[in-house]
């Protein structure tokens, strides 16, 4: 159908089926799905009836080519105009074969892994009949206290937008029309989710909009621009309004700004939650709040069915409001080919060969190697495969890496840490003890721990939060590891052997009690389906750890939100003329992270050498260059990933002691060497100002190359008129 046949087709539409275009509904409403029927919880309230079910026009949740199938078979039979099913799935970090989650994923810097992770979760997920995925998440997170960190590379907008035109890049392809093994994306959540209030999920969220610009929205435009056909909206506020009914928001902004024409919908619940935020008064209010902001399809609520109709025929909406939106919706639907092809890329016998296939599961193995970060490390690490292994922990033999999101993933078929070093190790050099649960020990556990590790050269403990203390809803006020774990590292400790630590977690922690009695940390993430085996590489070092942080690490909560490009301040702590007391520091703290932005240890050494600027000075028709040599200084191979970070001395408003503007990855041997450049242009320089216009201020900065971003080499440079 081409657009003209579209229109025809809405034209044809009763006002009913209009709005159940903007219906999406969870499987078991549906006819053919494998839990039809099994209507529990809020879902018994929303008093959906055949009618609403016959006309809607998205379904959530469907899994598998045979479901899919059979559902669409069915709702095509029964709706009037034979309009298909649009099919939503959340494949965040992998459909069946899970890759890290995508916090770890940022820690890898790799944009073409990233982006080969998305294509391979599309083609799954496209197999097995899903349409749209929703991802990626692009909010930018500052706050370890947000169990959704973990969904987001991380807490700088350059980078997070890097990886948000990956993911849309490898989700979607070149043309979802004719390539049924791509999924379209909608990225999330719009627009920053990731900043609550003390790190509660769903809480208030509040900021100038000049910040919301510069640091939180350039995530999701970036998404947009690689060509994300849609949009979620998020929980929080936005300015005092709930995103979900904040018209400046997603018609200004998103609309008529950006000019984003693709299909806005809401998440799980949220129009219905503008009750409760308390900018509407009952479900009606809410229907004509979300429509008006922008909304296009409601999801899991019935305002919009049970209010739409008469708040046309009241005259409260125009009816040409609705079309809008309809015709959005059938337009994707077009351009997904379902009108021609109504199951688009189900198959089930090409799901059997696709779907969790050994090609997919190295890439998933690849990726969870260079997404692990290696926080410490006193030369014990690698270890020598003829050493006495104990492997300890409540994650020694635990198949709960896969991490939140990972809707499809099977545990059953997670490489755990006994099974991957099992890959690499004799069995007469290898023991296995829990030590402790999660959250709870008792004396048996301990003790049989203890004399594991007596009899052993290194003990490697595996530590980490259960899968359910992070992602939505897994806020914490206390993000240190379980205490249990804590005394089990110190009981070890004592037995005086060398001590790897293996973290698996969603969110930065507080590592007190970890790093002062381990030798070596690696911070391994929920390292995805083969996350046993890709740690076994690393520990033995079959692969040499490359992964650096895209989110820091506090030294203590109280810090928080803790991250690299924050403000100076008028009495900065460390400053020349600074006060002893009188200066804005912690009385019983370090003002910095524990490990910072961009840090992360290899099992080989940098140098970096000879950094230089093209010139002293640029303008915005004649941007400078900046060089720096990098070698391996030691005895391996391994990655590097060399970070660019500029500082504006002086501008309109104030403006962050560093930001990142651009990274390169390099492969050195040993005693290689390579010289690695950036071009610093004129745009790069530019802000939001007061007055919001986007622009740069001429004057004084500070270029700085290095391998994190505290450890850099600075060179100032200066931009004319």
């Amino acid at each position: 159908m081409n657009n003209k046949q579209l229109v025809s087709l809405m034209d044809q539409m009763t006002l009913d089926e209009k709005i159940g275009q903007l219906m999406q509904l969870a499987t078991p409403f549906y006819k053919g799905s494998a839990n039809q029927g099994q209507i529990t919880g809020p879902m018994v309230g929303m008093g959906i009836n055949d009618d609403v079910v016959r006309n809607s026009g998205s379904v959530l949740g469907a899994s598998g080519a045979n479901e899919v199938i059979s559902i669409q078979q069915a709702h095509i039979s029964e709706n009037r105009l034979g309009i298909p099913l649009l099919v939503m799935s959340d494949i965040v970090h992998g459909y069946k074969t899970i890759f890290p989650v995508p916090l770890a994923i940022g820690c890898s810097w790799d944009l073409e892994l990233a982006e080969k992770s998305a294509e391979i979760a599309a083609k799954e997920a496209a197999v097995s009949g899903v349409h749209v995925t929703f991802a990626p998440m692009v909010d930018l997170v500052r706050d370890p206290r947000w169990g959704r960190v973990m969904e987001s590379t991380g807490e700088d907008s350059y980078l997070n937008s890097q990886f948000a035109k990956a993911q849309v890049r490898g989700f979607q392809g070149s043309d979802l029309t004719n390539d049924y093994d791509r999924v379209a994306s909608c990225v999330k959540h719009f627009a920053a989710y990731g900043a609550p209030e003390g790190g509660r999920d769903y809480n208030t969220v509040n900021m100038s909009e000049r910040e919301l610009r510069d640091s939180y929205l350039p995530a999701y435009k970036a998404a947009l621009d690689a060509g994300s056909e849609m949009v979620m909206t998020a929980f929080n506020t936005v300015d005092g309004i709930p995103a979900t009914g904040n018209k400046q928001l997603m018609r200004d902004l998103l609309r008529d700004e950006w000019n984003f024409d693709g299909v806005i919908i809401s998440d799980w619940g949220a129009v219905k939650e503008l009750i409760p935020h308390g900018v509407a008064e009952n479900e009606k209010e809410a229907a004509l709040k979300a429509l008006t902001a922008g909304v296009d399809i409601e999801m899991m609520t019935a305002c919009y069915v049970k209010n739409l109709k008469e708040l046309v025929d009241n005259g409260d909406i125009e009816e040409e409001l609705l079309n809008e939106s309809v015709l959005r919706i059938l337009q994707l639907k077009q351009k997904l080919g379902l009108f021609d092809n109504p199951y688009r890329g189900a198959n089930e016998q090409l799901e059997k060969d696709i779907v969790m296939s050994e090609a997919h599961r190295q890439v998933s193995r690849e990726l969870a190697s260079k997404s692990a970060v290696l926080l410490k490390n006193d030369d014990v690490l690698p270890l020598q495969k003829e050493q006495k292994v104990a492997l300890i922990g409540p994650f020694a033999d635990n198949n709960d890496i896969l991490g939140p999101w990972s809707w499809l993933g099977s545990k059953d078929e997670a490489i755990t840490m006994n099974e991957g070093l099992k890959m690499k190790v004799n069995a007469s050099n290898f023991t296995v003890s829990k030590g402790c649960d999660i959250e709870t020990s008792d004396d048996r556990q301990l003790t049989e721990a203890l004399q594991v590790a007596k009899d052993a050269d290194v003990v490697v403990l595996a530590l980490g939060e259960d899968s359910e203390m992070s992602g939505e809803a897994g806020s914490l006020t206390d993000i240190r590891l379980p205490q249990v774990q804590l005394d089990l590292i110190r009981k070890v400790k004592e037995l005086d052997k060398p001590m790897v630590s293996v973290l698996f977690n969603g969110r930065p922690l507080d590592l007190h009690g970890v790093m002062e009695h381990s030798n070596a940390v690696l911070e391994a993430w929920y390292p995805g389906t083969e996350g046993g085996a890709a740690i076994a590489d690393l520990i033995f070092g079959d692969a040499n750890p490359s992964g650096k942080l895209t989110m820091s690490f506090p030294y203590s909560v109280g810090q928080v939100p803790v991250y690299y490009n924050n403000f100076n301040t008028g009495r900065p702590k460390g400053a020349p003329d600074a006060q002893e007391r009188y200066v804005s520091q912690y009385l019983d703290s370090p003002n910095e992270p524990l490990f910072p932005f961009g840090y992360g240890l290899s099992y080989t050494t940098f140098t970096y050498n000879n950094a230089r600027l093209s010139a002293a000075e640029m303008t915005a028709d004649r941007p400078i260059t900046m060089k720096v040599s990098v070698k391996n200084t030691g005895n391996t191979a391994g990655e590097e990933t060399v970070q660019l970070y500029i500082r504006d001395l002086v501008g309109e408003v104030v403006r962050p002691l560093k930001e990142l503007k651009g990274f390169v990855k390099i492969h050195l041997q040993p005693e290689e060497e390579k010289e690695v450049t950036f071009t610093i242009s004129e745009e790069e320089l530019r802000y939001h100002h007061a007055n919001l216009e986007f622009s740069s201020d001429p004057g004084k900065f500070i270029a700085y190359i290095g391998s994190n971003s505290r450890d850099v080499q600075a060179i100032p440079f200066e931009l004319l008129k």
